[in-house]
């Protein structure tokens, strides 16, 4: 975990917290951390792509942490798509690299199960579907930060070895479960 990182995330609690202050009455009066140490005991957990860490109530909306990796992937084509339509995600890549995909035209669009594990504590309701046209096409790695607003298809095309990254989600609607903690971390 960088400077970097921790400076950012800490950019985006003191933003978020100011934010809930001013539009609801009563505020959360202290602030949760997520710790590198947390961040890392998930990740060396995880036995799938994509784990929450923390989901934090800030009274009118939450703001789920997540962490997730990817393995090597080869050049694909066509390229799945994935859309969470009420979550906007922020992916901040701790190590790695690949060619992310975003927006654009796709086509076989379904709806993901509304009782997966994915849906009911990580993303939200969302769709998987296949890119017939990417909107953008672009390497990123570690150090890159991706602002991907809800409904906006996205998927990986290339990733040479790994890429690993914290997502950071605003729950405005409050889907995801306030309060959650990942297990492993209550162990």
């Amino acid at each position: 975990m960088t400077l970097r990182l921790y400076a950012w995330m800490m950019l985006l609690a003191v933003t978020s917290s100011a934010h809930v202050a001013a539009a609801q009455s009563a505020a959360p009066t202290l602030a949760v951390d997520v710790t590198a140490e947390e961040i890392a005991a998930v990740a060396k957990a995880m036995t799938g792509g994509d784990e929450e860490i923390k989901i934090v109530d800030l009274g009118k909306y939450n703001l789920g942490v997540a962490i997730l990796k990817r393995g090597a992937l080869k050049p694909a084509n066509p390229v799945t798509a994935l859309n969470h339509t009420r979550l906007t995600e922020v992916y901040y890549v701790t190590s790695g690299s690949g060619t992310l995909v975003t927006g654009g035209e796709v086509t076989n669009v379904k709806p993901m199960a509304d009782t997966n594990p994915l849906v009911t504590t990580v993303v939200g309701p969302s769709n998987t579907a296949v890119f017939t046209k990417p909107a953008q096409v672009r390497v990123i790695k570690a150090g890159d930060v991706v602002v991907i607003p809800a409904g906006v298809y996205h998927g990986w095309s290339e990733i040479p070895d790994h890429v690993q990254y914290v997502s950071v989600r605003p729950d405005v609607e409050r889907v995801l479960p306030g309060g959650y903690i990942n297990p492993t971390l209550k162990k």
